[in-house]
């Protein structure tokens, strides 16, 4: 018979709680999942280096929905007030996890063991947090291996969100927001201001692109921000490649005359001649050193040594042989890449744009630019609560932003 007596459970959380509304989506949770709550203690941080510190005693019909209610609570900064070490429990099979695995956020993660807390490496969300002598780590559930110790539960688990502090006016122009009534030139302008600040540091710039960026016309200007410096990873699919040679070629995008803006006769056969091209110069770097290719996005990054992954899909004409096709490399291939990002922009493409972001953790800033408010949306509600999303046409953004670098500024 089920236990239906209330249970109750005491957590604590500090940061700028206040600031960052974690206060206020702590109480709401607790409400709205029908439990209630006590303030034990709460410590106001009066600068904007101190911390707040909250202690709360949480109470829930039963153990089930009490076990339910820390589950939420977590992401929002919470854990046991009384530490414990972490649960450990060994897989055992390959690509399984013990059922009662804990599942990682994009947030900050520390695991308890042995008494001391550890960071956990490699962050990122819908992982499972491996611990290996004195290290521990986010692995995806396809990589887990008969053997490996596997955090398990809640316990000894500590998540600290990113706060959005008093002093947090770098990233916070915009808010997560999504609006079209911002003025662009402002809005790029800091953006511009932030891949500088990047730059200086010496983390990396990636660019998540779908084909827009070639059909808007601003594939001149993101070769400018390649030759700028600007650009030093680019992640994207067949089809941007695709048109972006097709472009390049036939001086056409999916049939139509960029510089006319109308239909050329035969222009739907263009992006198969395309591919027909690459395939038979065997790829798009043997491409530029035939001059088979001398112009365009990828013609840029093959001559500047920009990286670039090229993710397949059930799309894809051709697809050509830069292409990866296996869906599981793709996904390894991206999260290589973007280890070590600084700033992630992703333009138009929101198949690409959730699955970058689903790899990042969430201190790495995310601008989603886009004509459709909803897919700003979108990537945001899919868990990448740092998106900053700016809702106009590509191209403008591109021929904005490229006007604002020099390749002084990446130096």
């Amino acid at each position: 018979m089920r236990d239906t007596r209330a249970v109750s459970a005491v957590v604590a959380a500090e940061g700028h709680l206040i600031d960052s509304q974690l206060l206020t989506a702590i109480f709401d949770t607790v409400i709205n999942r029908g439990a209630a709550f006590e303030v034990e203690s709460f410590d106001i941080g009066r600068t904007n280096d101190e911390f707040s510190r909250l202690t709360l005693k949480v109470t829930a019909p039963d153990a089930a929905a009490l076990a339910a209610l820390l589950e939420a609570l977590i992401p929002l900064g919470c854990r046991a007030a009384a530490e414990h070490d972490a649960l450990v429990r060994t897989a055992d099979r390959d690509g399984c996890a013990p059922e009662d695995f804990h599942s990682t956020t994009n947030q900050r993660t520390e695991v308890r063991i042995a008494g001391r807390w550890l960071p956990v490496e490699h962050q990122r969300m819908d992982a499972t947090i491996v611990v290996q002598d004195d290290r521990a780590e986010c692995r995806k559930l396809r990589d887990v291996r008969r053997g490996d110790r596997i955090v398990c539960g809640l316990e000894g688990v500590r998540v600290t969100p990113e706060f959005r502090d008093r002093a947090r006016a770098d990233f916070a122009f915009m808010s997560n927001d999504v609006s079209s009534e911002r003025r662009v030139e402002v809005s790029v302008a800091r953006i511009a201001a932030m891949m500088r600040a990047v730059k200086r540091t010496g983390a990396r710039i990636v660019f998540v692109a779908g084909p827009v960026l070639v059909h808007t016309g601003g594939a001149a200007y993101f070769s400018r921000l390649v030759r700028a410096g600007f650009v030093d990873v680019l992640l994207a699919g067949n089809a941007l490649a695709v048109h972006d040679v097709e472009r390049a070629l036939f001086g056409t995008s999916l049939g139509v005359d960029l510089d006319a803006g109308t239909p050329v006769s035969g222009g739907h056969r263009h992006h198969m001649r395309a591919i027909n091209a690459i395939n038979r110069a065997g790829g798009l770097t043997p491409a530029v050193g035939a001059g088979v290719l001398t112009s365009g996005v990828m013609y840029e990054c093959v001559r500047a040594g920009v990286p670039y992954v090229l993710a397949g899909s059930i799309r894809d004409d051709g697809p050509i042989p830069d292409t990866i096709a296996d869906i599981v490399e793709a996904q390894d291939r991206y999260a290589e890449a973007l280890a070590g990002a600084g700033i992630v922009i992703v333009l138009s493409t929101m198949l690409h744009g959730i699955g970058a972001g689903n790899m990042l953790p969430a201190w790495v800033p995310v601008i989603c630019v886009d004509i459709n408010p909803a897919v700003v949306t979108k990537l945001a509600d899919r868990g990448s609560s740092q998106t900053i999303g700016l809702v106009t046409d590509v191209g403008l953004f591109l021929h904005q932003l490229a006007s604002q670098l020099t390749p002084d500024d990446s130096r």
